[in-house]
């Protein structure tokens, strides 16, 4: 009891002491507009004749209506630093076999961009990120084989933070184009205070989560560390949101990047990290990604 008060304290505080960094809904529409928009594929496209990963549109076999899933990636997009990301073709995969249309959205390629691990490049900001999210569900929704009732979002690392903003009325109510999301997945996302050249200082993690939120961490993740997401997390969810989470003790950051196994390198605040593989956890993860997608939008 005297926790949950304590928790719920800790929501009136943070809400009255951070009320002027939730960016005004002026401030976020005009944020988008520094990139463009994405174009999406109309035609979806067979998943044993993609190689590597690529901006697509995947879809079970059958006329449907079936969920459907935007699948957001890391900071070095579908790449990953001149990687091919495997593991984003693996969690399309996924999806696909759970019964779900899958739009894997590249937010740089078509930007001219390589990467945002350092910070925004091309216009690429978060709430252009937030935008190209619901954009997707939108074009998901006019498909004539998707369930536009069960449209849901999953996003890894910079991705995640989208979700994590996406779940958020702030957010969600300038950027979403007609509905948003069911539910939304995020992996080992970022929970920082963003400090913008031009614009005030805003969270990514808040009270105000109103979509279904489940948000996985990795003990060992030094790059986007679990400690800074649970007390956002837990005084949310003691305020009523919807969100839920779990904690591997043992994942550093990436823990699906089977293509970035032992991969080092310094971070945006100048910390030495390194990922490490970890095939139980992405496993374990997936299970739990689908079973409260399969709830949450039932």
């Amino acid at each position: 009891m005297l926790r949950a008060f304590l928790a719920v304290a800790l929501v009136l505080w943070s809400t009255a002491a951070r009320a002027e960094e939730v960016p005004s809904a002026a401030a976020l529409r005009t944020a988008v507009q520094g990139a463009p928009d994405l174009a999406f594929p109309a035609e979806a496209t067979a998943l044993d004749a993609v190689a590597a990963p690529r901006m697509a549109l995947f879809k079970p076999e059958g006329a449907g209506p079936f969920p459907a899933l935007v699948l957001f990636h890391q900071c070095g997009g579908l790449g990953q630093r001149n990687r091919t990301n495997l593991s984003m073709l693996d969690w399309a995969r996924r999806g696909v076999g759970k019964g779900y249309v899958v739009l894997l959205i590249d937010a740089l390629e078509q930007r001219d961009i390589d990467t945002v691990c350092q910070g925004p490049r091309n216009g690429l900001v978060f709430a252009r990120g937030v935008r190209d999210a619901f954009q997707a569900a939108r074009h998901l929704r006019g498909l004539p084989y998707v369930d536009g009732r069960r449209v849901g979002l999953a996003g890894w690392s910079w991705g995640a933070m989208v979700g994590l903003l996406a779940a958020r009325a702030s957010w969600a109510e300038p950027l979403a184009e007609g509905e948003g999301f069911r539910a939304v997945v995020s992996m080992y996302p970022g929970c920082f205070t963003i400090r913008p050249r031009t614009v005030p200082p805003y969270d990514i993690a808040g009270p105000d989560v109103t979509t279904p939120l489940l948000a996985l961490l990795g003990g060992q993740d030094t790059e986007t560390p679990a400690a800074d997401c649970l007390p956002r997390f837990e005084a949310a969810k003691a305020a009523g949101a919807p969100v839920d989470w779990h904690l591997y003790p043992d994942a550093t950051h990436c823990w699906d990047c089977r293509q970035l196994d032992g991969f080092s390198k310094t971070d945006i605040r100048g910390s030495r990290v390194t990922y490490h593989h970890d095939r139980g956890v992405t496993e374990d993860s997936a299970e739990r990604m689908f079973r409260f997608l399969e709830q949450a939008m039932r």
